[in-house]
Parts: structure tokens; sequence; C-alpha cells
């Protein structure tokens, strides 16, 4: 009675059945070799076929007609379909990691979330990214090696003689390479391929040999974003499926009988999607987690508080490029937050860079606010302090009113400085500037200790800002572009300060704005995206944006 499935076709190459599964390569049930896939009818009415490689997913085993798998009968000596509903089912489960960023596809853009700074990764860069993470540090080897294969027995009702294959184990795998594929609005597909060789004590027989067993396998995962809550990106790791090349099987004696070499494909085709497809489920949590912690960080802003780095939303696919706002908390020492507005904003076109990183204004004003706080200091009006002091001593003592009794003739001088309010940072194109306001308090200190307080001025500064990039964080420079100076009070009367600009402006120079490069020498860390280096970085300056790109 003829097996043959009625739905196949009788001659010509193999067609997938009418669904919208992904075209399905059938399996092998002969041997290896470059000839494209055909079936070629039988006297039995049986389908056979001769097929290059195998193209299996991770499914639940189950019998099947022959299309599915153009294999003579349905099964051809251990080969099996796979159940796509039933896998689904179990292959679909959520893996909630705090983020779980790498791979996500996302769902949308996130339209209307507020962030202090934004990036995009371009797949260039994902694919060096989770090249290094999976195949350089061994990671991919070391889970490799610890499959579990199990031995193979041949069908005593098919051979002539019972064939066993035991210890079967990997030997090595080698020549890794790893490609990956944005998927705009859906996710990432990630594909691995890599040869193995194994081995294991074959016994035909009475006789046994070693048995050595080499082929390429090719392993394929798409990766998709369901939702994003409380900070928490969670994911579905769907659809893994492989692919074998070609399949060499060799004997120490030589003598390979067809009937082996099938037993010991269709075994592999069998066993192996069920062993590979987890050890990438492991494999890219441990990634997933690794990279995720560049995203989630806290990080020291010099000795006065921390910047803490976190996703505000879940990263969205675009067919370009890998997409996420971040948020960054800034905390003075001590657990006071300096806040900060946000906007959104369009990101500048990767062109040909691997990563580019947006700071927005108000984000970056207050991490100055921390970064630029000031304790305030009082030094001598004296030629030691600034080369101005005596030019700005004999200003004041002019400015004395006529008949002032209370006015210190050769008293010395002291000068108080102290930052008032935040420092805001300005950009335009191709401009970087902050404006911030201090207190200058010029004063005598009388013989029984109380204080006349001659000038108590407000002074507005504006400060050219020059940026860079150094060892992983914003470096700036700041040098006096103008000042303002203000009369606040003075305990003498006096009410006339033009004259006193240029000396003033002299003692900042000196005196407020090396302090001022001081404390901003360790600049503003940023996040390590994805340990993607900012080494050779390029800033641009943009309204309202600082760009970084690499």
């Amino acid at each position: 009675m003829s097996t043959a499935n009625p739905a196949a076709p009788q001659g010509g190459e193999i067609r997938s059945p009418p669904t919208h599964r992904p075209p399905v390569c059938p399996v092998c049930c002969t041997h290896s070799d470059s000839s494209p896939k055909r079936w070629f009818p039988s006297s039995t009415g049986i389908p056979q076929v001769t097929a290059v490689g195998t193209f299996l997913r991770q499914r639940g085993k189950k019998q099947c007609p022959a299309w599915q798998l153009g294999v003579a009968g349905g099964d051809a000596g251990g080969a099996h379909c796979w159940d796509a509903t039933a896998a689904r089912k179990r292959t679909m489960k959520p893996l909630k990691l705090f983020g779980m960023v790498v791979f996500c596809g996302l769902l949308s853009p996130t339209q209307g979330v507020l962030s202090g700074l934004s990036c995009a990764i371009s797949p260039r860069a994902m694919q060096q990214v989770l090249s290094d993470a999976i195949i350089q540090t061994g990671l991919l080897e070391k889970h490799l090696q610890g499959m579990a294969l199990p031995n193979i027995m041949s069908d005593r009702g098919l051979l002539s003689s019972s064939t066993i294959i035991t210890g079967l184990h990997l030997e090595r795998s080698w020549l890794p390479t790893l490609s990956i594929a944005l998927l705009p609005g859906i996710g990432m597909q990630l594909v691995v391929t890599v040869h193995l060789d194994l081995s294991g004590n074959c016994l035909m027989g009475i006789l046994s040999e070693v048995i050595a067993i080499s082929l390429d396998v090719t392993i394929t995962s798409n990766i998709k974003s369901t939702s994003f809550e409380l900070g928490t990106v969670h994911v579905t790791v769907d659809d893994c499926f492989c692919i074998l090349g070609a399949v060499k099987i060799k004997l120490i004696s030589g003598l390979l009988s067809l009937s082996v070499h099938d037993m010991v494909f269709s075994h592999l085709t069998a066993t192996l999607p069920g062993l590979l497809c987890p050890v990438m489920d492991a494999v890219s949590e441990i990634v997933n987690v690794q990279l995720l912690s560049t995203l989630n960080v806290v990080m020291p802003v010099g000795l006065k508080g921390m910047v803490h780095y976190h996703l505000v939303g879940p990263p969205f696919t675009s067919g370009s490029s890998l997409m996420m706002d971040l948020d960054g908390t800034v905390q003075q020492m001590g657990g006071s937050i300096i806040p900060h507005d946000s906007y959104a904003s369009t990101l500048p076109p990767l062109l040909d860079g691997l990563l580019v990183i947006i700071l927005r204004q108000s984000f970056l004003s207050s991490l100055l606010a921390l970064l630029l706080h000031i304790q305030p200091y009082t030094f001598p009006c004296s030629s030691e302090a600034f080369s101005g002091a005596n030019q700005l001593r004999d200003s004041i003592t002019d400015l004395y009113p006529t008949g002032c009794t209370s006015c210190p003739a050769a008293s010395p001088l002291s000068i108080r400085v102290e930052c008032v309010g935040n420092p805001i940072l300005l950009l335009e194109p191709n401009k970087a500037t902050v404006e911030l306001s201090v207190l200058l308090q010029v004063f005598v200190k009388r013989p029984d200790g109380s204080v006349i307080i001659l000038l108590l001025l407000k002074a507005d500064l504006s400060l050219n800002v020059r940026l860079s990039i150094s060892r992983g964080s914003l470096m700036l420079a700041f040098s006096l572009s103008r000042v303002s100076l203000f009369l606040e009070s003075s305990d003498i009367g006096i009410s006339e300060i033009s004259n006193l600009k240029p000396h003033l402006t002299k003692l900042l120079v000196e005196i407020y704005l090396p302090r001022l490069n001081a404390v901003a020498a360790d600049g503003i860390p940023l996040p390590d995206v994805f340990g993607i280096t900012l080494m050779g970085a390029e800033l641009q300056i943009l309204l309202g944006l600082l760009a970084i790109s690499v």
C-alpha cells in the first residue's frame, strides 16, 4: 500500500505547503550533495529526496506527512517534523530580565517619553558588540561544550546489523560567525553560524571503532519585545531554527555504509535543534544582562554627588538603528535631587557611524549645577593673590564719598566670592555658553571684629565652553566672554562702580575661572552604552542639543 502523500508534488522542485510559515528546507533522507532538492517518483509511489542540507525548527516532535519534511513516509529513520503550534506556546515564554535591551524589537517609538539623553546604535555596531560578547569571550563555545548528545541506535528492522553510537560529544567548535538584522517595529534577528566536530564510539555488529562527524550549523533567533513596565523590558525569544549544512562522517576503517550515514544524519536533524536553541537562549540571557548593566548605572560626579543613568522607555528599532531613550537622575551628596526639564527631539542621522548620543541642554545644566558648585572663599586683596589688586584697591578708595568718616583709610581689603543660583548651559549651533552669577563682597575687618562691607556686587558671567571627550567623560573648559556688574549694597554709600569693571574682570579671570576649571577637571561621566568606546568621538553642537558621534 503506498504511503505517498497525495498533496505532495509528483515531480520537480519541492514546494512548501500553502501556509504563512517561512520557507522550509526539507530534511535529507539519503546523503549530502550540492544538487537541488527534487522529488523522484519510485516504483512504490513513495517520493525519494536528495538534499544539500537541513532546515529545522525547535519544535515538538510528532509524525507528519512527507511533504512537510521531504522524507519518505514522513519519518525516514528518525527524522521528525516539528509541531509549530505547540512549540510556539513553549518558545514564546517571556524573559523578564531587568531590561533585556540588546535583542529587543520594539512595539513602537517612545513617543511622548521625555528624557535627558537618547542614543541610536547602528546594525554594524550591534553586530560587533554581540560578536565580542558571544564569540570572542568564548561564551558560545563554553555553552556548546555543555551539550549532552544522546546515543544513536539503528532501527533493527531496517538495517542488516545493529549499529550503536555511544559517547557522542563535541570535540571542538570553530569558525563561528555572527550577524544581525534589525526588523523595523518588530525586533532583531540574530544569526550564528559555527562548525562543529563531534566524535564517539561506533559499534557495528561486533566491531567497534571511533566515528568522527563534522558539520556546519546556522542558528537563527528572532527576539521581540512585548512590553515595558517600571524600567523592565519584557521580551520573547521566538522562532529559533537551525539550518544544517553538509555533514561529513568518517570511520577509522574508512568503511562507512550509506545506511549508517543516513542514520546519523537523521538523528542529528532530529536532535540538534532541541540542543542548540536552548544554548542560544542561555547565551542571549547572559549577554542581555551584561549589556543592560551599561544602561542602568550610577556614576560619581566629582566629589559632589552622582548621576543615575537608566532607561525611561522600551528601545525601538528602525531599519537603520536601535534607538533608546535614557534619563539621568542628578543627585547631590546627601540625597537632594537636582531636577531638569526634558523635551522630545530628533536624533541626527548615524550615516556611517556606530553610535550617536544626544544630551539635552536642560539635563546638562543640572549636571553643571552639581559639578560647578564651589564653596564660598575669601582672599586678601593683595598683589600676591592677583595681579590687579593694587589698581582695584586704589579705584575703590577713589569711590569713597566726600567726608566719609567710617571709610577705612589704610586697612587691608578682603574679597569674598560666592556662587549664587545654578549655572545655565545654552547650546546654539556650533556654540556652547554657560551663564552663572557670583557675589563679590569687598570688606574691611576692624580691630574690634566688626565688618564694614564696602561693596556687595553681583557679577553675571557669560562663559565660553570648549567641549571634548576624554576617558569616557564630557570635558569642559571655560573662558570668560562677558561680565555684567550690578551694585547690590554698600555700607559707606558707594553708588557708581563702572570704573571697577576692568579690575574685577581681571580678578575673575585670575581667581575664579581657575577654580571653576579645576572643579570641572573630571568632566561629566557618560554611560558606556553597550561597551562602545567613545574614543575619537566627534561633537556637534546643535540648538538645545549636544550630539556625540562615534
